[in-house]
């Protein structure tokens, strides 16, 4: 199987064990993030809808870390939850439109064109609050967020941090791109 893109989107089995045995050990190391929840069940929801294991390897292969952080209408809810903002998804523009704004120095692409063809979202500002309570993350670097329409209109494009004990929202034109600023995904399965 492949995505829009053409990129295989189906995981070998030794690929899909791995994933699981990183998956499930990450979720055992940090209880905190999904309590209430049970493993196996989110191993049999992820069993019954591997079409998802694809999304969550390429989160994992770009550094992002991604574990359960709760249940939403009865699907399990996974976020990017590396310490930093993910290494492999680093210096890109917030979007196309931004990108193509560029005179020179151009990125190779941008945040909203990685993550659909991870088959994955950018957080919202909202999650971004909810991760930032489950363990201060972004410390020294800042990810990209999914911007309300009506400031994308004006050119300029969310990204949050944390700073001084406080995380921060704050904006840039969606046309930058920075070695410390990429962009953090969520999925549900």
């Amino acid at each position: 199987m492949k995505n829009s893109t053409g990129t295989k989107t189906k995981l070998s089995p030794k690929q899909r064990e791995e994933l699981l045995t990183a998956l499930k050990d990450r979720f055992e190391r940090n209880l905190n993030r999904n309590k209430g929840l049970d493993w196996a069940k989110v191993q049999g929801r992820l069993e019954a809808h591997a079409e998802k294991l694809w999304s969550l390897q390429e989160m994992e292969r770009t550094g992002g870390e991604p574990d359960v952080v709760g249940v939403k209408s009865g699907e399990y809810v996974f976020f990017d939850c590396s310490a930093e903002t993910p290494q492999g998804r680093t210096s890109v523009c917030y979007d196309r439109e931004g990108l193509e704004s560029r005179k020179e120095h151009r990125p190779k692409t941008t945040a909203l064109d990685m993550a659909a063809a991870m088959g994955i979202e950018l957080l919202t500002e909202e999650q971004y609050f909810e991760l930032q309570k489950l363990g201060g993350v972004d410390l020294k670097s800042s990810s990209w967020l999914r911007t309300p329409a009506e400031i994308r209109k004006l050119g300029g494009a969310i990204y949050g941090d944390r700073r001084y004990g406080r995380v921060f929202i704050g904006h840039n034109g969606a046309d930058s791109y920075y070695s410390g600023r990429g962009f953090r995904g969520w999925l549900r399965v």
